[in-house]
C-alpha cells in the first residue's frame, strides 16, 4: 500500500477514537484530538523532506497531547499557503457550527507559511491567540514585489477573497504574538504590515528564518508555547526566556558576521572575547582568528 495511503488511514483511525480526520481537498487534511478546554491549532507542510510521511504527525501534536490541551492539526501536501477553498469552507463550517465555542482558550500556532496561516484562519474564531513565528503576511505580488524575494513557485497563487491577508484577518484576534529576526530584511518587512493594537512584535536578533529550530536549540520552544498559550505574557516575559539564545552558536556567528559587515573592530574584539569565555575548554578558532584580526586596528588601551 501506497505510504501517503497508510499514513492517511492511520491518523483517520486516530481521529475516529480520539476526535476526527478529515480530507480537504487533494492537498490538505484536519486532525483534531481531543483533549480539555484549551484548543490548539497548528498548521503543517506534510512533505517536509526531512521526515518520512509514514511517520508523520501533525506539527507539535504530541507536545499539545501532553499538556492535555485539545489539538486541531492541518496539513499541508506542499507549499500551498493553504490557499483552498476546501481549507477556506472547513474554517467557515467550525466557525458557522460553533466548533470554538465549546473551548475556553483557543491559540493559532505557525512558523512561516503556517504562521501566515495562523494568522489569517483565526478570523474563523474572534478573540483566540496567535502565535505566529515570522510569518507572511500575504505573497499578492500588488504588496511585495520588489523586496519579497523568495517563493517563487507560489507567487501566482490567488492571495484575495477569504482568509488572505494577515494583517486583516488577524485584526479579530485577542493577541497577536509575532516574532521575526529583523534582519531578515523579508520578515522585517511582513512584520511591518502587521499594525494592529492587538499585535505584540518579538524582535529575536541574529535567530535568522528558522525561529522554531533556533528556540528548540536553546530549549525554549516549548517553554515559550506554553507561557502564550497558558498566560497573555508581556514581551519583557518572553525576552527573558531567549536570554539563553547567547549560548547559541548560530546566534554568535550571527553577531560576529554582522559585525564584520560594519566593521567594528572594537566590537568584533569584545563579542569574541566574550563568546571565547563562554565557551570554556571549546577553542573556537573563527572567533579567535576574528578577534586577533580586529585586535590590529585598535590602541593598547582599547584592548
Amino acid at each position: 500500500m501506497n505510504k501517503r495511503i497508510a499514513w492517511a488511514d492511520t491518523l483517520a483511525e486516530m481521529g475516529e477514537e480520539r476526535g476526527f480526520f478529515r480530507q480537504l481537498g487533494d492537498q490538505h487534511n484536519a486532525l483534531y484530538l481531543k483533549g480539555d478546554k484549551t484548543l490548539v491549532v497548528t498548521f503543517d507542510n506534510l512533505d517536509d523532506v526531512r521526515q518520512d510521511v509514514a511517520d508523520r504527525m501533525p506539527w507539535g501534536s504530541q507536545f499539545i497531547s501532553s499538556r492535555g490541551w485539545s489539538s486541531l492539526g492541518i496539513g499541508a501536501h506542499g507549499w500551498t499557503w493553504y490557499r483552498d477553498d476546501a481549507v477556506h469552507d472547513f474554517f467557515d463550517e467550525l466557525r458557522d457550527t460553533g466548533f470554538f465555542d465549546q473551548f475556553d482558550n483557543v491559540v493559532f500556532y505557525g512558523t512561516s507559511m503556517a504562521g501566515y496561516a495562523a494568522t489569517v484562519f483565526c478570523a474563523a474564531a474572534p478573540g483566540a491567540k496567535v502565535l505566529a513565528m515570522n510569518p507572511q503576511a500575504t505573497l499578492e505580488r500588488r504588496i511585495t514585489s520588489g523586496w519579497e524575494t523568495r517563493y517563487h513557485r507560489s507567487w501566482k497563487q490567488d492571495f484575495s477573497g477569504r482568509y488572505s491577508y494577515g494583517p486583516d484577518q488577524s485584526a479579530s484576534a485577542d493577541i497577536v504574538y509575532l516574532f521575526f529576526d529583523p534582519f531578515v530584511a523579508e520578515d522585517a518587512m511582513h512584520a511591518a504590515l502587521y499594525q494592529n493594537e492587538n499585535v505584540v512584535k518579538i524582535r529575536c536578533r541574529h535567530f535568522g528564518h528558522g525561529l522554531t529550530s533556533a528556540f528548540n536549540r536553546i530549549g525554549i520552544l516549548k517553554e515559550t508555547v506554553e507561557l502564550c498559550v497558558n498566560e497573555k505574557p508581556q514581551a519583557r516575559q518572553i525576552y527573558k526566556l531567549m536570554t539563553a539564545r547567547k549560548a547559541l552558536p548560530r546566534y554568535q556567528k550571527s553577531v560576529l558576521n554582522m559585525l564584520l559587515e560594519r566593521k567594528r573592530p572594537l566590537l568584533i574584539h569584545r563579542w569574541c572575547r566574550k563568546v571565547i569565555e563562554m565557551s570554556g575548554d571549546n577553542q573556537r578558532p573563527h572567533f579567535r582568528r576574528a578577534m586577533k584580526q580586529a585586535a590590529k586596528a585598535l590602541r593598547p588601551d582599547q584592548l
